[in-house]
C-alpha cells in the first residue's frame, strides 16, 4: 500500500538534489572572485554537506517504511536547512553568531543517520 508521505519525501529528496548541485554550480561560477579563501572553503562545505544529504533522502524515500521515514526524511532535511544553509549564509557575510545554528544541523544529519539505520534494521535489510 502506497504511504501519502512518499510523494512529498520524493519532491523533497528531488528539491534538495537539484538545489545541491544549482547552488554548487553558482558557487564555482557566479561567487568566483566575489568570496575569500574562508568563504568559498564554507560554501563547498555546505555544498558537499548538502549533496549527500540529498542521497540519503533518496534512501529514506525508496527503502524506508513510514514513520521511519517520515522522521529520517524531517531530520535530513532539517539539518540541509540549519546545516548547511547556515554555512551558505555565512559564506555571503552573514553574522557569525549564525555559526552557532551550524551544530543544530549536524545532530540533525546524525538523527537522520540513525533513523535510517534504526527503519532499516526493522525493515529487515
Amino acid at each position: 500500500m502506497r504511504q501519502p508521505v512518499r510523494p512529498i519525501a520524493g519532491l523533497l529528496a528531488g528539491a534538495a538534489g537539484a538545489s545541491a548541485v544549482a547552488l554548487g554550480a553558482f558557487g564555482a561560477h557566479a561567487l568566483r572572485g566575489v568570496l575569500d579563501d574562508r568563504g568559498v572553503e564554507l560554501w563547498h562545505t555546505a555544498v558537499n554537506y548538502h549533496f549527500w544529504h540529498a542521497l540519503a533522502l533518496c534512501l529514506a524515500v525508496f527503502f524506508l517504511h513510514a514513520p521511519h521515514r517520515r522522521r529520517a526524511t524531517v531530520a535530513f532535511g532539517v539539518g540541509i536547512v540549519l546545516f548547511s544553509g547556515s554555512l551558505y549564509a555565512l559564506a555571503l557575510g552573514a553574522p557569525r553568531w549564525l555559526g552557532a545554528v551550524t551544530p543544530l544541523g549536524g545532530v540533525a544529519f546524525i538523527v537522520g543517520w540513525l533513523l535510517l539505520g534504526l527503519g532499516a534494521a526493522r525493515r529487515g535489510a
